[in-house]
């Protein structure tokens, strides 16, 4: 899936989180830290950023036929 642009519950914008959250999720630190840190403080749009899961780099390999 793309990145949540939009919290699915109550539409507020998350979008511009996605780039700081994921390196800072990849560097090693706590997921429920970054996200206060971030001020994403709504459970909704906490549970659509964590519950994502990236799959455009595995889906952009294949080519359309």
């Amino acid at each position: 899936m793309i990145i949540p642009v939009r919290c699915f519950s109550c539409g507020s914008p998350i979008g511009q989180f996605w780039d700081e959250y994921s390196k800072r999720i990849a560097d090693g630190e706590d997921a429920g830290k970054v996200l206060d840190e971030l001020g994403v403080e709504r459970y909704c749009c906490r549970a659509a950023m964590l519950g994502h899961a990236d799959m455009l780099p595995e889906i952009s390999k294949f080519k359309k036929s």
